[in-house]
């Protein structure tokens, strides 16, 4: 498959689902990742009927949907009441992509206030558990996104945003059902890098690259390709030289941004020297 047609669109919740399989195949877009929690969107909206719909249009268009949880939801939620809700969350996630015929949903590892940063990992590493069984009971795939890091002196904190971290959680649950989104700009922010990052994890896991441009050990910005200092030239060199074949997910901007930039990124591909058709 030529790469323009592996780097996808993260749709977000800037359409709705079966405008946005339209608005893909007319800008010949194959792969869109979409969050189910507003609007008509909404997951509590999608009915058996409307779900066939969308399946059928999606393959009709030759369009691949993933879906994208809201990074917002606390999965490392410990308080009674609340964590019973998470785990509604996300089971309501897993039990509708299939009928979406969705390829995966990202999930994440969810936060901690520093203190508390302990029990927090137990609690997201034992809900990813949890759901990882549900998941393999209906036939869905969790992919765990490595998220962003946040100033050294904030109270709050992603988890699974370092190396380290997320090693804590894909070491754990060995499943069919579970596998990995790699956000290269979240790891550019980082001392190691895309390079220290790529060269410590088990890349073969990794099915999804996320990406956006940002600055070299800066904060989180999701910044249209040019505008930072990220090398996706060096990026695609390095995961495509180490046998990725997955999907890119732009995500940063408006639509039209990350469509226009999917050519841009197969330029720098190809200036690096990737084959790109």
């Amino acid at each position: 498959m030529a790469l323009i047609d592996r780097i996808g669109v993260d749709v977000g919740r800037k359409l709705r689902l079966e405008d946005a399989i339209e608005w893909a195949a007319r800008n010949e877009v194959r792969h869109i990742d979409i969050q189910l929690d507003t609007g008509a969107n909404a997951v509590t909206h999608f009915d058996d009927a409307r779900c066939r719909d969308i399946r059928l249009r999606a393959f009709a268009n030759g369009v691949t949907i993933a879906l994208h949880t809201l990074s917002a939801v606390n999965v490392a939620e410990y308080s009674p009441f609340l964590s019973d809700a998470v785990d509604y969350y996300l089971k309501a996630y897993i039990e509708v992509a299939p009928k979406l015929g969705a390829e995966w949903i990202v999930v994440h590892a969810g936060y901690h206030f520093t203190a508390d940063m302990k029990m927090r990992m137990e609690a997201g590493r034992d809900r990813l558990q949890r759901v990882v069984r549900h998941a393999e009971q209906e036939g869905a795939l969790l992919l765990l996104e490595n998220l962003n890091r946040e100033p050294e002196n904030a109270e709050v904190h992603y988890l699974a945003h370092t190396v380290e971290e997320w090693r804590y959680y894909y070491e754990a649950i060995d499943s069919p059902a579970f596998a990995l989104s790699f956000t290269a700009n979240h790891a550019h922010l980082l001392p190691p890098g895309v390079q220290g990052f790529v060269d410590a994890i088990p890349l073969k896991r990794v099915k999804e690259v996320r990406l956006a441009d940002c600055w070299r050990n800066g904060y989180e910005e999701h910044l249209i390709p040019g505008k930072g200092d990220f090398d996706f030239g060096a990026m695609f060199a390095l995961l495509e030289g180490k046998g990725f074949r997955g999907a890119y997910t732009n995500a940063f901007g408006t639509l039209e941004d990350m469509q226009a930039a999917r050519g841009y990124l197969v330029n720098k591909a190809r200036a690096a020297g990737v084959k790109v058709d």
